[in-house]
């Protein structure tokens, strides 16, 4: 599928993702149009303005709400593909109700698209921005997978409404969306499972996304020692590339992980900026031992039952389907971290 013929859609196009692949779109030479959940919040849709400007004609935008029925109808009228990355993220500690802050945006969200796509019938290709906490709730899920790899071929059974709402919308939408696309013939879907997503932001910092999970880190909560959490880890940019990959290769089929295929512990991420800015004062010099993790985790709202399940944990990653048929060459996690920290603290100083 080739960028000539008709528009796609990206939904949430003011996101962290969602901004990049649509100037990725663009760079490419696609019409985009792209919904947004208000055009009013100024700051939230500056980017997309100027890329209005450096690409004239090729950029609409459109308001549209995950929770109201037909509100995408009018944006994604004449698409050949759309990619459904809106979702809302929040951090566990910001959600109040698992049902109402998480699963309903994504499943009714999720539902409200597929509705559309079925009452648009130029729509071919359906691209579903999932995320690996699709596949497993826990890191030690991973231990009774085969070699204790994570691959595509599992599903997370483990997450609930009450014990990690995000995965669990995130496993249901995606579910719902494989449902729908098993019921007709028209259109095709491809699923993009990312680990958690790094990298430099071309849009304000967001209440979520996940500059907020490396915020405390960076602030210097942990300067005494980083605690032994790791990360599966994708740069931003080979997230969108990976998406218009997904589209645009009409061998592309089932999910792909996306994600480095080794993880990165904050220790990690820690070592890298220390390279750079070897004078970080408040970027931890050493690993922190488990014990006073345990002691103290509470008091950082990771109860122990977390801690018991994520502290220590790593494991290999399957990423070969997303470099084979995808054709993607992941970035070096050094590049990433330093552009992800540099982003932010230009974030910092311009407010």
């Amino acid at each position: 599928m080739g960028a000539e013929s008709g528009s796609v859609l990206v939904t949430g196009g003011s996101g962290f993702v969602g901004c990049h692949l649509v100037r990725r779109l663009l760079e490419r030479g696609y019409r985009v149009n792209t919904t947004v959940r208000s055009t009013a919040n100024t700051d939230k849709v500056r980017p997309l303005r100027e890329m209005q400007e450096e690409f004239p004609d090729r950029l609409a935008l459109f308001e549209a709400d995950l929770l109201q029925e037909g509100s995408f109808d009018e944006a994604m009228a004449e698409c050949r593909v759309v990619f459904h990355v809106a979702s809302p993220f929040f951090m566990p500690e910001k959600i109040k109700d698992g049902q109402k802050d998480m699963v309903d945006p994504a499943l009714v969200g999720t539902r409200n698209v597929l509705a559309s796509i079925g009452r648009t019938p130029t729509v071919e290709r359906l691209v579903f921005t999932s995320t690996v906490g699709a596949i497993f709730g826990d890191y030690a899920d991973v231990r009774d997978m085969d070699d204790q790899v994570l691959s595509e071929k599992y599903v997370n059974t483990s997450s609930t409404v009450e014990n990690n709402p995000y995965h669990y919308a995130k496993t249901v939408a995606e579910r719902a969306a494989w449902d729908a696309e098993a019921a007709q013939d028209r259109w095709r879907m491809v699923s993009v499972n990312p680990g958690l997503i790094l990298g430099p932001s071309l849009t304000p910092a967001s209440e979520s996304g996940s500059l907020f999970l490396l915020e405390e880190f960076f602030k210097g909560y942990f300067f005494y020692g980083a605690p032994d959490f790791s990360f599966t880890t994708v740069d931003v940019r080979d997230v969108a590339d990976a998406h218009i990959a997904a589209a645009e290769k009409p061998d592309a089929k089932g999910r792909y992980i996306l994600a480095a295929g080794t993880m990165t512990s904050f220790h990690d991420m820690a070592r890298i900026i220390r390279t750079r800015y070897p004078r970080g004062l408040r970027i931890p010099r050493t690993a922190l031992p488990h014990w006073p993790v345990r002691v103290l985790g509470p008091a950082f709202g990771l109860t122990q039952d977390y801690i018991r399940k994520h502290l220590g944990i790593r494991f290999r990653v399957d990423n070969s389907r997303s470099t084979q048929e995808l054709g993607i060459a992941y970035r070096p996690i050094e590049e990433t971290v330093l552009d992800h920290y540099e982003a932010w603290r230009t974030q910092r100083h311009a407010h």
